[in-house]
């Protein structure tokens, strides 16, 4: 049934893909070049490798654990297909200390991304993309939290950049934002747990899975495009090729006696963007108690491979690159 699921998935935007004309690699929009952003996944397809990208914080507990401080490192490959579509592989090795009990490591579940980019204007410097995600049950290790089902989640993702304002503005054209619109659809609606006590009664326990909304946006001011494009004000390197941005993330289950139960963080940082490959940087601030109440890190080292290796695997496997 899950390969089933994933093959229709895959049959449906490959059938989009065969309509589609040339796009640009790694998120660039006429003058525009959205950089890889942290939290809020992109709105191009690229052949990128984020490798690591790495964020550690105290999450909140229950009654009976406490609070978790976790670090988790992840590594994803995204490979263009065609110069529209791509497929991008991850995983993450997770790192928990509880306040209670003994520390805990393991992967979490592999993840298959399908994205298809429908839209690219360079005159507006915008980009539309559609998403299918699919988190593999059962191939992460259950004691850090992975799940022995699949959850689904398609999503819609955009990014415009404010290069088109008028020149009464004009310090205002580095400003771009970045976003998406997705769902995680379980593919179980609940799991029961049952186990012996000490006495030898039997408890069982069911935990529901509700359907979420994920849903963000980044805003960034491009240094790079200030200096290229509006006004050479003197920067200094490294300084001249900074992305300051801030990311805002938010999940908000649907269903399942969860509704409304919104958690999130706001992501302050910079990105610094070179010509193969990106470093970034942002605290991880979590917007209410059910989300947390310390404030963490993350980080990212992310290459171009289509820079890197423009011959090779820096290309579309079908079609030209452009």
């Amino acid at each position: 049934m899950r390969l089933r699921r994933f093959t229709t998935g895959l049959f449906v935007l490959l059938a989009l893909v065969a309509t589609a004309g040339p796009a640009a690699a790694h998120g660039l929009a006429g003058k525009r070049f959205f950089p890889a952003t942290l939290a809020v996944d992109d709105p191009f397809v690229a052949d990128e490798l984020s490798l690591p990208l790495i964020s550690h914080i105290r999450r909140p507990g229950d009654a009976d654990e406490g609070g978790v401080l976790e670090t988790i490192l992840v590594g994803e490959l995204a490979k263009r297909i065609t110069p529209n579509f791509g497929i991008s592989l991850g995983s993450s090795l997770l790192h928990q200390n509880p306040d209670t009990g003994k520390s805990r490591t393991g992967f979490g579940n592999l993840e298959i991304g399908l994205k298809y980019q429908f839209l690219k204007s360079d005159e507006h410097e915008a980009i539309m993309a559609v998403g299918l995600g699919w988190e593999v049950g059962g191939t992460g290790s259950r004691k850090v939290g992975a799940e022995s089902f699949d959850v689904v989640s398609p999503a819609l993702f955009f990014g415009k950049g404010l290069g088109d304002l008028p020149e009464s503005v004009a310090f205002f054209r580095p400003l771009a934002v970045t976003g998406l619109f997705g769902i995680d659809v379980p593919t179980r609606a609940s799991t029961r747990t049952i186990t012996l006590t000490e006495d030898g009664d039997v408890n069982v326990e069911r935990e529901r899975h509700p359907n979420v909304l994920r849903w963000g946006f980044t805003v960034e001011y491009s240094l790079l495009y200030l200096q290229s494009f509006v006004r050479d004000v003197g920067l200094p390197a490294p300084l001249n090729r900074l992305i300051p941005l801030v990311e805002v993330a938010f999940e908000t289950p649907l269903d399942r006696g969860q509704a409304g139960r919104t958690t999130g963080t706001v992501n302050p940082g910079f990105i610094w963007a070179g010509r193969a490959f990106q470093v970034g940087i942002e605290a991880v601030i979590p917007t209410n108690d059910r989300t947390g109440r310390n404030v963490g890190v993350r980080g990212v080292l992310h290459f171009f491979l289509d820079d890197l290796f423009p011959r090779s695997i820096g290309r579309p496997l079908f079609g030209s690159a452009r």
